[in-house]
Order: C-alpha cells, then structure tokens, then sequence
C-alpha cells in the first residue's frame, strides 16, 4: 500500500521507531501529549503528512520532529531514522538509556 496521502499517526510513530509498539503510539495520541502542527492530538487515527511537525514529552526532555517521508513497513532503524528530522538537540546519555530515544540519539 502506498501512502500518498497520508497515514495514521500511531502508525507512523511504529514505524518510525519513535514508539516501541503501535500500543504505546495509540496511547501517546490519545493522552492529548501529542501535537501535530501545534495541533493536540486525541485520536490515533489523526492522519501525519511529509513536512508535519510532532512534538511530544518523553520524561523530562520534549521530542520534537519533521515528518520527511511516509513508510509502507516497519523496517531497520536506519530507515526509521531517513523518516523525520530531529529538530531539538539529542537527548543526554541519561535519556538515550530510556526505551524510544535509541532512534532519536543516532540521528
């Protein structure tokens, strides 16, 4: 399947590696932690275009993103990284040990 519209946003975050599981993304977007352009998100269905902005707070550090690129797989850690751009400053050594910031510090 090919996205060329757009895809779910829990989706996405599995696929990009920035949630451990589609669980865990479908809880984010419906904890309204979770923005899309500035957007609170509320519902794991809202749909994340190339160019969107996420942001959302894991522990005491806030995870900022650029959407580049929709997926069709889940795929390695180095596709997940070309599928956003960091926009905040990589996490420190504490953060990178907790689960979800793996992708984030290799970037």
């Amino acid at each position: 399947m090919v996205y060329e519209r757009g895809m779910r946003i829990d989706k996405w975050l599995w696929f990009s590696r920035l949630s451990g599981s589609r669980t865990e993304a479908q809880k984010l977007c419906e904890s309204r932690r979770l923005r899309l352009d500035g957007r609170v998100i509320d519902r794991s269905c809202a749909t994340v275009r190339p160019g969107a902005i996420l942001s959302f707070p894991r522990g005491d550090h806030v995870v900022a993103v650029r959407v580049e690129a929709l997926a069709e797989r889940r795929g390695p850690s180095t596709e997940a990284r070309e599928l956003y751009t960091p926009l905040l400053p990589a996490p420190t050594q504490h953060h990178v040990q907790q689960p979800g910031f793996g992708a984030l510090a290799a970037a």
